[in-house]
């Protein structure tokens, strides 16, 4: 329930703040003085679409904040699955744009997108605009009022996971189709060039080696020059030993280490050198004497090379490894090819137990929508009666769709007609706008009867009614306000106005700083005296004035 609006700088609303309350209110005011202003910014509250001509013109921003109790909602669980903090009794939703168009949201101090700001506006009210009688015609519309009345929603949310699982089934069914239609006209071409790959016995990390072994055949002379030049200089002549000279030089230093404690430690760093040198110059030796230079062998190295650099600009790869993960994707294919007939016999058989589940959990959600639209045929039927269309006829039509969809199987049209003589036709195509209006109205009571209504707006959905069916409206949503419920409607008749258990006006006033528009709750004589101008005029009469005191009487 909203219990509280504050507006700031929103279109000629310079500063307002208002208290709201349960059951039955009324807004009333003169046309243009800005009942489509706060109509406005309750709907940007909610998160419907910005203008920054909305921005009160001298300002840098607007803000609209909503005091809500959500305390008759089960909506606890919709906060903690957004990471939103709850508090049942007072929840405070804000709404900022600036006049240069940026637009930011807030539940309880949090910033969240606007999607999700819509999201939670749509549970908490339901804003009734004449525009929204088109919705009548809407067949989605038309199945959501079936559902609503008939309180299916966990039927219907077990048929939407398996709809799910079954289009997903399906969808793959046929990625599954046509990649082995593919694969069949490009088998011959895949099995050419796998057996090219497989002839040549590739292998991972080949390349690499005789990159290595080309360069060492091919730089031979020079490598093992290289190694015994090195050992020569290790080595040297009988003269001059390395090795030999490291020895000596460990045990002279030896002989010293009884009368020079460091000596010790020198010599067996000096030796340690030797042996290390000693094991260089034996690896030396071991090398260059395995260097050979082989022709033939550098021949077949290259001719090798050459072959696998033909085969990766072939087919469009930087090294064997990737010639090699391409072919076993060839060979992934082919084997796909073979068997992908008993895969799709598989993934059929997955498709067909799905569809058949689908279609029973249809056939209940399709059950409980009949019962409910034989319930909303004669409740619907008696509401209407009372507002004015004796002989009026309705009745839901179902038919089956060609194929599931996400809501089942049903097709529903709203079957009407005002009289006893015209056939029934589709209730878009044969009512007129009054009476559209009246099948609105009598739809929104029963769904608000049958479900945890959130707070509903009507926006002068009297429109083209008078007289006694204007009051009889004005009954239905008083009585639509009850039980906690909050309803509140726009309205220019007084038969409607009086009716209300808080009235609300709109009204426009000049000020130093321009035109502003301002809504006051009113009462007593000035609440008379609104009502008397609704049916007189600007001239009030004492007979307009005795009118409008009976009508507050029939509260």
């Amino acid at each position: 329930m909203l219990k509280h609006l504050s507006i700031k700088n929103f279109a000629l609303i310079d500063s307002l703040e208002i208290d709201f309350v349960s059951g039955f209110s009324v807004i009333t005011g003169e046309t243009g003085t800005g009942k489509s202003v706060f109509l406005g910014a309750v709907s940007m509250l909610l998160g419907q679409r910005s203008d920054t001509k909305a921005v009160r013109e001298g300002t840098d921003r607007c803000i609209i904040e909503g005091y809500f109790d959500l305390s008759a909602f089960a909506l606890q669980e919709f906060f903690e699955a957004n990471d939103l903090e709850y508090d049942a009794t007072e929840c405070i939703i804000r709404r900022e744009l600036s006049a240069t168009g940026r637009s930011r949201a807030f539940v309880n101090d949090s910033p969240v997108p606007v999607s999700l700001l819509k999201e939670l506006g749509a549970k908490l009210i339901d804003i009734h605009s004449q525009h929204q009688n088109l919705l009548l015609a809407d067949k989605n519309f038309q199945i959501d009022i079936l559902d609503r009345l008939s309180n299916n929603s966990d039927e219907l949310a077990k048929y939407k996971n398996s709809y799910k699982k079954y289009c997903e089934a399906a969808k793959k069914l046929e990625q599954l189709k046509a990649t082995l239609a593919r694969s069949k006209d490009d088998e011959e071409w895949l099995r050419y060039q796998l057996e090219q790959i497989d002839n040549e016995s590739f292998s991972h990390g080949e390349q690499e080696e005789l990159e290595q072994e080309q360069s060492e055949l091919a730089h031979a002379e020079e490598i093992q020059g290289s190694l015994y030049a090195a050992l020569n200089i290790i080595e040297g002549d009988d003269n001059y030993n390395m090795v030999q000279s490291l020895r000596e030089a460990a045990n002279t230093i030896a002989r010293i280490a009884e009368h020079y404690p460091m000596a010790q430690e020198l010599s067996e760093r000096i030796e340690s050198v030797g042996i290390e040198l000693k094991d260089c110059s034996d690896e030396l030796r071991a090398n260059a004497d395995k260097v050979v230079f082989a022709p033939d062998r550098l021949e077949w190295v290259d001719a090798r090379l050459t072959r696998i650099y033909d085969m990766e600009r072939k087919h469009k790869v930087t090294s064997l490894n990737e010639l090699l993960a391409l072919a076993e994707d060839y060979r992934a294919r082919l084997s796909q090819i073979d068997n992908g007939d008993e895969e799709i016999k598989s993934q059929e058989k997955l498709c067909n137990a799905l569809h058949k589940d689908m279609e029973q959990l249809a056939s209940v959600v399709t059950k409980k929508r009949k019962t409910a639209a034989m319930q909303l045929q004669q409740e619907i039927t008696a509401i209407l009666v009372t507002l004015g269309m004796p002989l009026v006829r309705f009745n839901v039509e179902f038919s089956e769709l060609p194929k599931h969809t996400n809501t089942g199987i049903d097709a529903v049209t709203f079957l009407f007609s005002a009289n006893s003589i015209s056939p029934l036709q589709p209730l878009s195509d044969v009512a007129s706008g009054g009476e559209m209006s009246r099948v609105m109205l009598a739809l929104k009571s029963l769904i608000a009867g049958n479900t945890k209504q959130p707070t509903l707006i009507f926006d002068e959905i009297d429109t083209g009614i008078s007289g006694i069916l204007a009051e009889r409206m004005g009954l239905l949503m008083k009585k639509m306000g009850e039980a906690d419920r909050q309803v509140l409607s726009i309205t220019h008749l007084p038969q409607v106005a009086a009716l209300g258990s808080t009235h609300y006006k709109v009204y426009k006033e000049e000020t130093p700083s321009g035109t502003r528009t301002n809504i006051i709750r009113i009462d007593g004589d000035e609440r008379v005296r609104e009502i008397a101008q609704m049916s007189s005029g600007e001239l009030l009469t004492d007979a307009a004035i005795a009118n409008a005191r009976l009508l507050l009487g029939k509260q």
